[in-house]
């Protein structure tokens, strides 16, 4: 018998959220699910979504001025589509989109769960209009943690780490693309940070230990793939602060990309992935670069070390908000051949054995079905 899933999603782009839904719906469907999503009618996601013959209900969280539309005209909203589509199961793909739900479905006796893929404080209002879902999927131990501690029911929290395609992201010998694109010699290292540019991801401390890398003599790149989505003021002045400093102290050393559609081939041409984010529950791009076979330093906050355990050798992880051990580590990992040779394999080791997308498909799948029969 075939069961329609509703899947929710807050924003039209193609984040780790929706890039890590995106991961496992052709293998949803293949288990004999029909797929809906419910998302802005607009943007990568919807794109991606068309070409891939996936329906499309547009819901917009959003006025067309980019205000946020008040909860009870998009609850109301919301209950309407669900009845015109009848499903057999909502798929909250965000906390939010949770928060948003979890009434709704309740209300409605229709089996729901919600994907908290954030590491937030909540109000308790928020709280309980989660637990109004069957089931709640945490991206990592870090993240069912974390709720639990605030209030989440923590019988309705499971944990479910996202997994990578490894046919997809998959080692490959450089092609010198992107050095070409960007006029840098050919044999001059590039180390990236990859994701939304604003505090959280930490960009700014990479700024800070850039110097220190260059008074060292360490010869590099550093290389910004992502944007703001942000529109508060601390993320403004956030990224204008960044693009001061490659128009001005980091010119010819830093290079912002914006957002790239080219993440996997990317990988292919780095030395060196750094991810110091100030917090992280399971980010996707850790994923992606262990998949690639990527040498990794990262700060070492929420998931990350769910990815990279200690004993695996796979990445080298460092305190948050420590510009001075991020400097160390990644001059270490560029001035030793055989460390970095060994962290590289070592993190496509780790994603072969813990992180293949199968996995996480299957665990998604079992999720379903438990719902499904109560």
């Amino acid at each position: 018998m075939s069961h329609r899933v509703a899947i929710l999603c807050e924003y039209p782009t193609l984040n780790g959220g929706e890039q890590s839904m995106l991961a496992t719906l052709s293998g949803v469907q293949a288990a004999g699910f029909r797929s809906t999503v419910l998302a802005p009618p607009e943007g990568p996601l919807a794109v991606e979504l068309h070409q891939r013959g996936v329906e499309v209900v547009p819901f917009c969280t959003f006025s067309a001025d980019g205000t946020r539309r008040d909860q009870p005209s998009l609850r109301a909203e919301l209950s309407m589509r669900l009845k015109q589509l009848g499903p057999n199961l909502l798929h909250a793909n965000s906390l939010a989109m949770g928060r948003l739900s979890g009434p709704v479905a309740a209300e409605m006796h229709l089996p729901s769960m919600a994907h908290l893929r954030d590491i937030l404080k909540l109000s308790r209002q928020a709280i309980a209009d989660l637990n109004r879902h069957g089931r709640l999927l945490a991206v990592s131990e870090a993240t069912r943690r974390f709720h639990a501690g605030q209030g989440v029911a923590a019988e309705k929290l499971h944990v479910l780490h996202n997994g990578i395609d490894l046919q997809q992201f998959q080692p490959r010998p450089s092609s010198g693309y992107l050095h070409r694109e960007l006029g840098l010699p050919s044999a001059a290292p590039l180390i990236a940070t990859i994701g939304q540019l604003g505090l959280r991801k930490g960009q700014d401390v990479l700024a800070e230990a850039v110097p220190r890398l260059a008074e060292a003599g360490t010869d590099f790149h550093w290389l910004l793939a992502g944007e703001r989505h942000s529109d508060k003021d601390e993320s403004r002045r956030f990224e204008a602060r960044l693009r001061r400093l490659a128009a001005g102290p980091l010119a010819g050393r830093m290079h912002l990309l914006g957002f790239r559609y080219d993440i996997d081939r990317l990988l292919g041409e780095l030395t060196l992935l750094v991810h110091p984010a100030r917090q992280e529950p399971f980010g996707r791009v850790l994923l992606e670069a262990a998949a690639s076979g990527v040498a990794v330093v990262a700060t070492d906050v929420g998931g990350t070390r769910e990815i990279f355990p200690p004993r695996s050798g796979s990445a080298i992880l460092v305190p948050p908000d420590d510009p001075t051990a991020l400097a160390g580590a990644v001059g270490q990992l560029l001035g030793d051949p055989a460390l970095h040779a060994a962290i590289a394999a070592a993190t496509r080791r780790q994603a072969v054995t813990a992180l293949d997308i199968r996995r996480a498909l299957s665990g998604l799948l079992m999720h379903y079905h438990e719902l499904l029969t109560g």
